[in-house]
This record gives structure tokens, sequence and C-alpha cells, in this order.
């Protein structure tokens, strides 16, 4: 398996625009793809400033917004939320109902979309195992089960969330990343570990995990959403409830050792951990749809449409428990973002990292 570090191509259908390819928009330099340019806003929003909401009537928007023992489905209820318990109540601050459930699938289509409609950007032949760490509802899992059907594709996660009906070549296991893997070595062709950063504590422990049980010649690919909220046209103040917000959230999670991802710090622990031809990628996701191109516009819509529960999803437990705020103050918070969001006159937007590496021919011994 050759790791090239091509890109696919972009193309904006239907609009006649013609987007930029990766290659035209990023800077390579040492294994590095950065998005680099500015995002158009949409003239239709700058119009009519004085209305904030995206739905108003010139804004040009229509928007409307298994078989497991029963102390693996031990959960604990607060916030009118169901939460995970079997691993320690604080394991994952995220809750684990449908509502919740319901937003990671719509992420999934979130990030399909922020990668071309790519699963994965490591450069994959004929992969035959295939591990899915934080697989969630198993949505990734089963759609890389039908991607490549030549392989056995394993979900793990912390909770059993997962569907009965699934591929035959796909299955999901309980267990807890952090602690010592039950694989053989050199195993997996491919480990894929997607928005975990909220939830683990160690990562030198499981990035040694994740070595030993990588294949030669395999792949390893980290995902994460950053946690800084960002605008090119100044339209976002220090005091903007989204910034205060994801300054809370950051806050938090740095307080008790697990602080939100960055570029950085993944491309580290997998060259630590020993991987080699690391490649990292930075996306762009606009947190409303007030981008000019229609594929961002959509992107931002389909983001503000999970901010209805995603605010509360990462803040509730994250604001009551580490914060020691009340649920009235902490819904507060979140309900805050949430309004600045649906402000069409915030162009603020987030990152999306990505970063993939190759286990050497030469490392099964180790």
């Amino acid at each position: 398996m050759a790791d090239t570090g091509a890109l696919p191509q972009n193309s904006d259908e239907g609009t006649g625009e013609e987007i930029q390819t990766p290659a035209a928009t990023t800077a390579a330099t040492g294994g590095q793809n950065i998005i680099g340019p500015e995002i158009e806003v949409d003239p239709a929003v700058l119009e009519n400033t004085d209305e904030e909401a995206y739905g108003s009537a010139s804004s040009g928007y229509g928007s409307s917004t298994q078989s497991l023992t029963q102390s693996i489905q031990e959960y604990v209820f607060e916030n009118g939320r169901r939460y995970h318990a079997y691993y320690g109540k604080d394991k994952n601050l995220l809750p684990t109902d449908e509502t919740e459930q319901n937003r990671m699938d719509m992420h999934h289509e979130i990030m399909l979309l922020l990668l071309d409609n790519e699963l994965h950007r490591a450069p994959l032949d004929t992969p035959h195992r295939i591990l899915d760490v934080g697989t969630g509802t198993g949505i990734w899992a089963i759609d890389m089960a039908d991607k490549y059907p030549m392989a056995e594709v394993t979900g793990m996660d912390l909770s059993p969330i997962q569907p009965l009906w699934v591929p035959p070549n796909c299955k999901f296991e309980v267990d807890d990343a952090e602690k010592e893997w039950t694989y053989h070595h050199n195993f997996f062709d491919f480990i894929h570990v997607r928005n975990v950063a909220q939830g683990i504590t160690n990562w030198s422990k499981m990035m040694d995990e994740i070595y030993r049980c990588t294949a030669p010649g395999g792949y390893v690919e980290l995902a994460e959403v950053g946690t800084i909220a960002q605008s090119d046209d100044d339209t976002m103040a220090d005091d903007n409830p989204i910034k205060v917000y994801f300054d809370m959230i950051t806050k938090c999670f740095t307080s008790i050792g697990r602080p939100p991802a960055t570029l950085d710090r993944m491309k580290a622990s997998l060259e630590e951990a020993g991987f080699v031809d690391v490649f990292t990628e930075t996306v762009k996701q606009p947190l409303g749809p007030w981008p000019k191109k229609r594929r961002l516009k959509n992107l931002g819509l389909m983001t503000l449409m999970n901010f209805e529960t995603a605010f509360h999803a990462y803040g509730m437990a994250a604001f009551t428990r580490i914060l020691g705020m009340s649920e009235e103050d902490a819904d507060k918070v979140c309900s805050d973002a949430l309004s600045a969001a649906r402000n069409k006159n915030f162009h603020t937007y987030g990152h999306y990292y990505i970063v993939w590496g190759r286990k050497p021919e030469d490392g099964g011994d180790n």
C-alpha cells in the first residue's frame, strides 16, 4: 500500500461554480495539508443585518430546523438525559440516549461532507481487518463494511448502542480503549479513531495498543473536531456566546486531563507511537449556512441542525459536574450558544483535524 498523500477532487454540483481542489487550496509542507482560503460570505446573508435569524423572510433561507449482560447496560440519568456508567460515571460525559444517537448519525453525515463523501483519508487498498475505536452508533463501521466487503470490520465502544441488523462482515464489541487490548499483535490493516478526545486521558497508552495491533504496512487515522471558534471577517467578538461556550468546554476537559485535540498533538501521538509517513489535513467547518458556495452552505446548515442538541450534549454534564454550575446556568450557556449559531450576522467556523500514518514494514516486532 503506497502512501501517495493524494487527496480527492471536489466539485460543487448543480451550481456552475468551480470548487478548488485540495491541490490548489492547500500548502503541502512536510506532509501537512492545510485548507487555507477564506470562506466567502453569501451576499444574501449580509443584507438586512438588523435581522438575525436565517429563517427570516428576506434572508433567503427556509431552514427548519446485542446480547450483553445487564451490567453493561448500566446508565445514569441527569439533566433529562441518559449517560454511560459501566466504565465509570465520568468516563464519557456525553449522553448515550436516542437523542444523542440521532445527533451522532447526523454528525457522521457532516463529516462525510467535510471529506468529500470519503470515509477515510488513509490510502487503503484491500484491507482484511478494520477496527473503529469509539464507534458510537456504529454507522462508520457499517459504511466501511459495505465499502470493503472483503474485510472484517470491528467497532469498539463503551456502550452497546449499535444496531443489531448489520452487514455480515461487521461486528461490535464493548470495551474501554484505554485498557489493555485483547487483540493479537499486528492484526488490523486499518485502525480508525474519531471524536474520542473528550473521553481519553492516557493517549500514550492507547496509541501503544494501536501500534501493537496494527499490521506492518497498515494504517491508523485520527479525526477530531477542534474547539476553537473563529471568524475571518471580525463578526465574532470575544463575548460571542459560541466562543464563550467553546472556551468553557476547553477549560472543563483540560482540567480533567482530556484537553481538546489539536493538529500538533494528534500528529505527535502517531509519530511518538512509531508510525511513519504521517500526513495531516485541516478542514474549515462553517457553523451556520452563511457561506456563499452551495456545498459549504449545506454543510453549515447541517451543522446548525446538529447544534440543536450538540451544545447541550457536550456541555451539560461537563459544566455541572466539573465546573459545579447549576443545571439552569449550564443550560443558559448552551442555549445562548445555540442562539448565537442561529444568528446570520455571526460568520463563524471551526476546524476538523485528520491525521493518518503507516506502520513500518519492519515494525512488527516492536
